[in-house]
């Protein structure tokens, strides 16, 4: 049933990694690798486990029930667990110590619960290795910004400025046609000019 579908989607077993999926790290530091689960139902005998580009498993941990903290299963050496599933957060961070070059790559934290069908979900993060942390420089691109920005404002400027002349113009030109158009159109009666109301009419011939 589709009610049905929608309330197991609902409490279906979650994995995430935070909100960021790249992690930098300093070579020789040590380095957290967050990961926490949530599910609806609750959990039992939990199976948890990490590994590093997609094959080689570097923590194995299980937990017995929300009451417990998680038991060690398997490890690499310098991988600490740092979580813990007992307060408000089921928390399956680990430690990486020492971190080399060759470290860097794809982590992946991957959650499967037997309470749920043996339902499984998993997250990544991606760890890039540096030997200095080198602090960004956004001089350059604050000038750029601010140059095209001031650019663009006076090429707005400069069109209003333009709109504005030419209607200035528009209506001159609009009004010496009007002054044309009145001054053709006079009365020429005063004149005597051909045409004019002063034009005398022929005497009628007796």
């Amino acid at each position: 049933l589709p009610g049905l579908h929608v309330l197991a989607a609902a409490l279906a077993l979650e994995v995430s990694v935070g909100k960021t999926s790249t992690v930098m790290a300093l070579n020789n530091s040590d380095v957290l690798l967050p990961c926490t689960f949530t599910t609806c139902i609750g959990f039992q005998d939990l199976d948890f486990t990490w590994y590093f580009n997609s094959t080689e498993l570097i923590y194995h941990g299980k937990i017995k029930s929300k009451a417990s903290e998680p038991l060690l299963l398997d490890r690499n050496p310098r991988v600490e667990f740092v979580g813990s599933t007992t307060g408000k957060d089921n928390n399956i961070s680990i430690l990486l110590k020492n971190v080399e070059f060759s470290d860097a790559g794809k982590y992946t934290c991957h959650v499967k619960n037997p309470k749920e069908k043996n339902l499984q979900h998993n997250a990544t993060i991606f760890l890039t290795v540096v030997q200095k942390m080198v602090e960004t420089d956004n001089t350059v691109t604050l000038i750029i910004v601010g140059v095209v920005g001031g650019l663009i404002g006076l090429l707005i400027l400069f069109m209003l400025v333009k709109r504005v002349v030419l209607f200035i113009i528009k209506k001159t030109q609009d009004g010496k046609k009007e002054c044309l158009v009145s001054s053709s159109g006079n009365d020429n009666t005063e004149n005597g000019l051909a045409g004019s109301k002063a034009e005398q009419k022929a005497p009628p011939k007796a």
